[in-house]
């Protein structure tokens, strides 16, 4: 199995950018497909953003598009999350999550192995 390992989280203001990373060990990561969810403490656990396995497939939540990059180098074992024009209420917990199939899957139950999480706190 895979051991997934978060950084780069911190605090940033408003309107602000971050790149957070997620380092895989343990297992051939390129078999994984990928997540970014996040918690706060009062909305949960949510999906934020995947990526299939070969990379050249992307998906996102609402909220997220047009400022959020999920991408991931194989060769490397990392994916990132960049992350720009951050809100407040982008303020939460990062967790990647691994998924042993081509897809991911928007359903947090599907994933069989997380990181420790990174938090990421934006101010006004």
């Amino acid at each position: 199995q895979v051991q997934l390992v978060e950084s780069g989280g911190g605090s940033v203001q408003a309107g602000g950018s971050l790149r957070i990373y997620c380092t895989a060990s343990g297992d051939t990561f390129s078999r994984y497909a990928m997540a970014w969810f996040r918690q706060d403490l009062a909305a949960g656990l949510n999906f934020t953003a995947a990526i299939n396995r070969a990379g050249d497939r992307t998906y996102y939540e609402d909220s997220v598009k047009e400022r959020f990059i999920i991408s991931r180098d194989n060769n490397e074992n990392t994916m990132f999350l960049q992350m720009h024009d951050l809100k407040v209420e982008d303020t939460a917990t990062y967790y990647c999550a691994a998924k042993k199939t081509a897809d991911w899957d928007l359903r947090l139950v599907e994933y069989d192995q997380w990181g420790q999480g990174t938090r990421v706190t934006v101010s006004s």
